[in-house]
């Protein structure tokens, strides 16, 4: 069946698809089935509107002999599918209909829905957005990444501190997956490397199964359907009945359990050898899962490999997939005798990589030692492409493999076709710092792709209220184009449109007020700012910056509590990772602060802290609509992109920034007066590192910041344990590397222009319709149009 054949879905065929699989799929009827049921039920009714959709992209892509992308990445955070999967296929009016009718409340059935833990933020984030994007542009693609059964972790918090436990995504049904065990590879690890007859043969110590499970991805108004493939580890035996039978029941599930780990947990702590050989194990295995199967179905179709770069294009996310480069020299070469110059050569045209950190420490290193182990023919293939490498540029001085160690970002580099960064000062920082030796040997490589997001998610389904009056002034077509939010600037300065737009404003903010009254047992004033920083828990993002400015305000405040302060609501989400202690500790001490803040009654009508644990997609969706300030205060040079401010600036919050990854190209879009910025450049921050006790002049000439530090040190907000943060103090007054005091008091300025700025809610209306307005150009399917264009030269069916 053709997708414009597809029968328009009523209220009524919607709720006899619900009844059908309720009793049919899950064996409950109405009387006895719980919310999980409906949910499931419901949720395969809207999977099977897909279904069609995605046999008709699978043939059209066959029938045209179209150009595949291939997305790698090890996280997909994908959020919850069903809302989204109803908004996209434009079922929202029958689906609420439908459940009406059944006597269930839509909303109560759709937050039933799990949040899928395959992912920690951005990163992950922006790969969800890329897949939804290349459904809604028909760009022939498939996401590959690791089913993990737990995730990265579910935080909560103990005396403040963060507690991490499983996530538990999967002890229900995933409604959207179907399981492939047809699509099937063995993985193998560790072992040694032998010469037959002059070919490398490569003989494993240790074999899994990598099994795929298929969700389709579809994209605005269903006319396109993609598959996010996610692979799951299986033991090649799985059960050791000697050992059954002689009485070691561990022993005999303990291949199955060794096998299960390598997709168990998203980033393990690799503080350890072991958590260091458990990442190298995941990264190859999804990687080399991958890639046998992108090889398969091209083998399916075609018969040279030499067609390989003009049929496949492999998007490598971060250096996680830097494999690729050997593994794919490796099928191509050992597996299939090509000539190594020929098999590099073709790996080289159909890989490119995505940078997402100027941080050399965050591009991925591993020992000599961990590498050879569990990869020992890959090794050599390494030391054969950095040698090809080095002959093909003589005066080049790096190597892939060099103070014992391996470099997958320079890897990642020399065996890509194109390397891109995600913003304009990023990629222009690129080329001058962690690439810039083969920026110089290689100046057509690396482009630049400003990273987007999807609009259906972060605008339509999130915001209904601002999304149902930008479609009452200019339409819809603005969800599949989003740059028309242009349209809406005419009206801005219309008093009757600007007061629905402060309205829908307000009834965000009510909203999110009530939530946190209900679920929290936390009371919030709407009326107050709602400011807002959500962010994975690092350094260089400053999260320990916006605390210490909350300090002063509230020692500000309380020197005089009955001046005309703006009340402020601040509020923090994030997760740390496990063995990132210095960010933990940054948790405790914004959760030691609001309790005694909070808890302080002359000041908390005026400022109110909050740390909200567990952070994940839905939790955005709830915060991002109601924000009236958006926290995009990382030092300047280190953040790639960012996707929350452009996430924040869409929904109307206006960003505190400094001009670092997209801050620059988006106050440069929606208006500098509509943007608070503080801060360094790139430029100045380095320069201010060379500057000899900088930290201690920072905090001499500034008052409210030597007062804060010292209420911190001297245990104000941890009185049963004074020294709890002597090593913040310390950092801060001492290497602060990533010059949060020398930030401090310009922050401090922008943070006070705030203030002023918020008093006038027809003004600060006004500069949120104006970022809602101007946001348009960072939507995903600008971004995927560009990768299409410049990287991937694929073409979109629809």
């Amino acid at each position: 069946m053709n997708i414009a054949t597809l029968p328009v879905v009523s209220r009524d065929n919607l709720r006899d698809a619900i009844l059908s699989h309720l009793a049919y799929s899950f064996g409950k009827t109405p009387e006895t089935a719980q919310t999980q049921d409906w949910r499931m039920a419901l949720s395969y009714a809207v999977r099977d509107r897909m279904v069609e959709a995605w046999f008709d992209a699978t043939r059209r892509t066959y029938d045209a002999g179209a150009k595949r992308v291939y997305y790698l990445s090890m996280e997909f955070l994908i959020g919850r599918l069903l809302e989204d999967g109803i908004v996209n296929l434009q079922l929202l009016d029958q689906a609420r209909g439908a459940l009406d009718e059944l006597g269930l409340d839509f909303t109560t059935i759709v937050g039933d829905e799990p949040d899928a833990a395959l992912g920690n933020g951005g990163l992950g984030r922006l790969a969800a957005c890329f897949l939804e994007s290349l459904s809604t542009l028909g760009c022939p693609a498939m996401g590959y990444g690791i089913r993990y059964e737990h995730g990265l972790f579910q935080q909560s918090f103990a005396e403040g501190r963060q507690m991490e436990a499983p996530e538990t995504w999967l002890l229900q049904r995933h409604a959207w997956e179907f399981e492939r065990p047809e699509s099937r590879y063995r993985i193998g690890f560790g072992g040694s490397v032998s010469d037959e007859a002059g070919k490398a043969v490569w003989t494993p110590a240790e074999e899994v199964d990598a099994e795929a499970f298929d969700t389709p991805i579809a994209g605005w108004q269903g006319k396109w359907v993609n598959t996010l493939r996610l692979w799951s580890a299986r033991a090649v035996h799985p059960f050791d009945l000697d050992s059954f039978n002689r009485g070691d029941f561990e022993g005999a599930a303990q291949p199955e359990a060794l096998a299960r780990t390598i997709s168990r947990v998203l980033y393990p702590d690799d503080t350890t050898e072991q958590g260091k050989e458990l990442r190298l194990k995941q990264e190859f295995f999804f990687t080399a899962a991958a890639l046998r199967d992108i090889l398969r179905r091209f083998d399916s179709e075609y018969d040279d490999p030499g067609l390989l770069p003009s049929k496949v294009a492999v998007q490598l996310n971060d250096t996680h997939p830097a494999i690729a480069g050997p593994e794919l020299v490796r099928l191509l070469h050992d597996e299939r005798g090509l000539p190594f110059d020929d098999a590099m050569g073709i790996a080289q045209g159909c890989l490119n990589y995505t940078n997402h950190t100027l941080l050399p420490e965050a591009l991925e290193t591993w020992s000599e030692g961990v590498f050879g182990k569990l990869l020992p023919r890959h090794l050599q293939i390494v030391d054969r492409i950095d040698d090809a490498h080095a002959k093909a540029n003589p005066s080049r001085s790096l190597s892939i493999r060099a103070d014992h160690q391996v470099h997958m970002g320079e890897l990642s580099f020399i065996m890509a076709n194109r390397v891109n960064g995600v913003s304009a000062l990023h990629t222009g920082l690129m080329k001058e710092t962690v690439f810039e030796e083969l920026h110089a040997l290689h100046p057509e490589k690396i482009v630049n792709q400003t990273n987007g997001v999807t609009p259906r998610r972060w605008l339509l389904s999130c915001n209904p209220r601002l999304s149902s009056l930008i479609t009452d002034t200019i339409g819809d077509a603005w969800v599949a184009d989003l740059e028309r939010l242009q349209e809406l600037e005419p009206h801005v300065d219309d008093a009757a449109w600007s007061d629905r737009y402060a309205e829908a404003k307000r009834a965000n903010k009510a909203d999110l007020a009530s939530w946190l009254s209900d679920t929290h047992g936390l009371k919030v004033d709407p009326e107050a700012i709602f400011d807002i920083q959500i962010k994975r828990m690092h350094e260089y993002k400053r999260q320990h910056l916006n605390i210490l400015e909350a300090i002063a305000h509230w020692q500000e405040i309380k020197d005089n509590p009955s001046a005309d302060w703006t009340p402020r609501v601040k509020i923090f989400a994030g997760k740390a990772a496990p063995g990132y202690f210095f960010a933990k500790d940054i948790i405790r001490l914004i959760n030691d602060v609001a309790r005694v803040v909070n808890a302080d009654s002359e000041t908390r009508d005026k400022l109110e802290v909050i740390f909200l644990p567990n952070y994940n997609v839905t939790l955005a969706e709830r915060l991002i609509p109601a924000a009236d300030l958006s926290e995009q205060i990382s030092t300047a040079g280190k953040e790639a992109s960012g996707t929350g401010n452009m996430k924040f600036a869409l929904n109307g919050a206006p960003t505190v920034g400094t001009l670092d990854g997209a801050n620059v190209e988006i106050r440069e879009r929606v208006g500098s007066e509509n943007f608070f910025l503080f801060g360094m450049t790139a430029d100045e921050v380095d320069a201010r590192r060379s500057v000899e006790d900088h930290a201690r002049k920072a905090i001499e000439a500034d008052p409210r910041l030597a007062r804060a530090l010292k209420a911190i040190g001297d245990g104000v907000f941890s009185a049963n344990e004074p020294d709890r943060y002597a090593n913040i103090v310390e950092n801060l007054s001492g290497h602060d590397y990533f010059l949060v005091c020398s930030d401090f008091s310009d922050y401090w300025r922008a943070q006070r222009e705030v203030d002023a700025a918020f008093a006038d809610r027809s003004a600060w209306t006004r500069m949120a319709a104006l970022n809602t307005a101007r946001s348009g150009w960072f939507s995903s399917d600008r971004t995927i149009r560009g990768y299409m264009a410049d990287i991937w030269d694929a073409k979109g069916l629809v």
